[in-house]
């Protein structure tokens, strides 16, 4: 059972665009955010897919952002490992 709240207590990279997240129930991931950046269209996505630029992540407010929220993800998302929606993205299609 999920929770009813959320928050990622500690993150660090475990690789060029994978970050190892930890949060206040104990619960750990990994996740790869290299799928995600390379199947974006937007420029202003794809840019963070520069490893320096991407290793700029923190944490704040219990969320994993960088930049000024330039990208962020929903924290459900992050915790459940999925922050591609499959689904979502074939139906647009």
């Amino acid at each position: 059972m999920t929770p009813a709240t959320i928050n990622i207590i500690t993150a660090e990279q475990a690789g060029d665009f994978r970050i190892r997240l930890r949060f206040d129930d104990g619960t750990e991931q990994t996740v790869d955010f290299k799928p995600f950046l390379a199947r974006a269209l937007h420029p202003d996505i794809r840019a963070w897919l520069d490893p320096a630029r991407f290793a700029t992540f923190r944490i704040e407010y219990g969320e994993l952002v960088w930049g000024d929220y330039d990208l962020c993800f929903p924290v459900i998302d992050l915790y459940r490992n999925q922050i591609e929606h499959h689904a979502s993205l074939e139906a647009a299609a």
